[in-house]
């Protein structure tokens, strides 16, 4: 896979490494990738199956992804909380409303960049979805950027057998159409997060879809917001599969 061309030098040594280690652990299928925006700001809203679903969205991406971290490991370690910055990672306090976080997270979209985010908020550890919390929308309405929504399938998997070459875990990340969403009331940006989650668990096999499962299964479903027209990634490739 190619190295994002927007990458921080550490990115770029990680993503090396995980280009020549990957093969031996897992197997990688990505699709739509031509869905992130080639230039500007965007928000990536995946899903949140488990602790290593970050490294697999972040190396599944054609631009670098930045992400909120808990503040707490910022703190175990000078050494550590150097490589997070320099990897793209930024604290926040968990449990709380942090503005500064929250501020700094629209100034790097502004700034053109990417941002990985988990409206589910905790890990579920490969169980049925939850539902979406509003602040990946409602950042990205402050930033005036576009919601991408991803899907990524198999970290279970691969958190019980990454050590095992005999049982290498298909993993797939496929990135869904950007949306632009205009400014809106509490209520507003709910429903807003709701259709994001909603084209995630289309994306998912219906025994993950969870909170958003019987909405997909209703004939009643209201119609998402359209995406606005971004541009491809690249316009002559759809579908990116590895190993």
């Amino acid at each position: 896979m190619r190295i994002p061309s927007d990458a921080s030098p550490l990115w770029k040594f990680c993503h090396l490494a995980l280009t020549a280690l990957r093969p031996i652990f897992c197997s990688l299928k990505i699709e739509g990738v031509e869905n992130i925006p080639r230039h500007g700001g965007a928000v990536l809203a995946c899903n949140h199956p488990g602790g290593m679903d970050s490294f697999v969205l972040g190396f599944a991406s054609p631009r670098q992804v930045y992400y909120m971290a808990k503040r707490e490991l910022f703190n175990v370690h000078p050494v550590m909380s150097y490589l997070l910055h320099r990897i793209g990672a930024f604290p926040i306090n968990r449990g709380a409303r942090d503005t500064a976080a929250i501020e700094y997270s629209v100034e790097l979209l502004k700034q053109g960049c990417v941002l990985g985010m988990f409206p589910e908020g905790t890990r579920n550890r490969g169980k049925p979805m939850r539902r979406g919390k509003s602040g990946a929308v409602r950042i990205a309405i402050d930033a005036g950027v576009p919601v991408v929504p991803v899907a990524v399938l198999g970290i279970p998997h691969l958190h019980r057998y990454w050590y095992n070459p005999f049982k290498r875990t298909k993993l797939s990340v496929q990135f869904g159409q950007p949306v632009n969403f205009p400014p809106g009331t509490m209520e507003e940006v709910q429903e807003y997060t709701t259709e994001i989650m909603l084209e995630v668990a289309r994306m998912m096999p219906p025994e993950l879809r969870g909170h958003y499962e019987e909405a997909l299964a209703s004939p009643r479903e209201r119609t998402p917001t359209g995406p606005q027209p971004v541009e491809p990634l690249n316009p002559g490739t759809r579908d990116l599969a590895t190993g």
